[in-house]
């Protein structure tokens, strides 16, 4: 491996990664990144010295439809965005893990002959590095001891998949490392979810993994969980006349466990009572012929988000043929039906467990007044806490970043650039490398 930290400093001081910054973050954000690069690499230098090392990168994911329909074997169409996390790694010849990440003290050693998940190590980045460690050994991949620097600039909390982003990382410093590249994004992706769920102690599907490893805008069908079909959705919504966006609104995520895990639990209790597995397959017809049935088996709730599944995933599936079509309007039509399931059906947009604390539906009815029919919002993601997706028209877009910072806060509103595939890895002249 040749001095590729000198390598890349130089590109990035002379200009050469200037074209590969302005495609991943937009031209006006390359000063910022370039400054962010050379700083990672310094501290990498200051560290350990010159010498070989991989540069990686790893995106967040914004969810553009199909809010909770990555289980039950639905469909969701997610996008990888420009908020990602940066690594710069060199294997040390050892059996050990260690990362140092900006902006925490100390470091994350993680001892490659212990991978079995630790009690009391949930919730914490050790045990993602471990479960990721775990899982490509698992599926006959080679580990080895490495070292590493990391940037994480995806915000945690933000419904941007921070987590997810983490875990497709460390996976992809193993592959460069230690397995040419040749860990597909699959095998990242699969690997990240059963990370997220036995070590991090948090239950979730695929789509936040498998975006992140892919990139660009996925159409992905889960009809087969262990081998979804993901296709990629050509579109360019910077041509579009309208700013893709995230409000943070500031609501905890503490504790909302339970009303995740209630969610495909009543989906699927209402699937069974119409004698299937998963919800997967059923038609609304279906459901209303037998609503009592269903009701009598899964609660009132369970019916409604069971319809809620049926339309959305359906809905995920139109969403994307529509942007191939480039048909935007008929497209935030479509986000605003699956904002509206959200809110009825789903119900994921308030916690029982904390009714007065309403951020997510404040921030859908502030948009919905100021956007007035021009444009599109919806909850996105988990639910319950966290952020709302807009579609503004650019011209607006100032005046609505005022409007609702003036309510969640400085920099509660984050626009979003879709992450286009083929930046996995970064070569010091400024190539990417899917």
């Amino acid at each position: 491996m040749t001095d590729l930290l000198s390598a890349h400093v130089r590109g990035l001081e002379d200009g050469s990664l200037d074209p590969t910054l302005a495609a991943m973050y937009g031209p006006e954000a390359v000063p910022a990144q370039r400054a962010r690069y050379l700083s990672l690499l310094g501290r990498m230098g200051d560290w350990l010295g010159q010498g070989g090392a991989t540069l990686v990168v790893a995106p967040g994911r914004t969810e553009l439809g199909g809010n909770h329909t990555d289980h039950n074997l639905g469909v969701v169409l997610a996008a990888a965005v420009h908020f990602d996390c940066l690594a710069t790694a060199r294997p040390n010849g050892g059996n050990t893990v260690r990362v140092r990440s900006r902006g925490f003290d100390g470091e994350i050693v993680v001892d490659l002959g212990d991978l079995a998940p630790r009690a009391g190590e949930e919730g914490s980045s050790t045990a993602l590095v471990r479960g990721v460690a775990a899982g490509l050994a698992k599926r006959g991949r080679t580990i080895g001891g490495f070292d590493a620097c990391v940037d994480g600039a995806v915000p945690m909390g933000a419904g941007l998949s921070s987590s997810a982003a983490f875990e497709v990382l460390i996976g992809r410093v193993f592959s460069e490392l230690f397995n040419d590249g040749g860990v597909t994004p699959l095998e990242l992706a699969l690997t990240g979810r059963e990370t997220e769920n036995v070590h991090f102690g948090k239950p979730c599907g695929l789509m936040d993994q498998l975006s992140s490893a892919a990139q660009g805008i996925l159409s992905i069908d889960f009809a087969d969980p262990a081998a979804p079909v993901a296709t990629e959705v050509d579109f360019d919504f910077g041509t579009t006349g309208y700013q893709l966006a995230v409000v943070d609104t500031g609501g905890s995520h503490a504790d909302l466990t339970p009303d995740y895990a209630a969610i495909p639990e009543e989906m699927g209790r209402a699937a069974r009572a119409l004698g299937q597995d998963h919800a997967r397959g059923l038609t609304v017809d279906q459901v209303l012929a037998h609503a009592g049935r269903v009701r009598e088996a899964a609660g009132d709730r369970g019916v409604l988000r069971l319809i809620h599944f049926i339309e959305e995933s359906d809905r995920a599936v139109e969403q994307a043929q529509v942007l191939r079509a480039g048909d935007m309007e008929r497209f935030l039509k479509l986000v605003a039906r699956s904002g509206d399931s959200s809110w009825r059906l789903l119900q994921n947009c308030i916690s029982a467990t904390d009714p007065l604390d309403q951020p997510i539906p404040l921030a859908l009815t502030l948009t919905e007044r100021f956007l007035c029919g021009r444009g599109a919002c919806r909850i996105q993601g988990g639910g319950f806490a966290g952020t709302i997706q807009a579609y503004v028209p650019k011209e607006r877009f100032a005046a609505y970043t005022a409007f609702m910072e003036d309510v969640f806060g400085p920099g509660a509103v984050m626009p979003l650039r879709v992450r286009k595939p083929g930046f996995e890895r970064i070569g010091p002249g400024g190539e990417g490398t899917r």
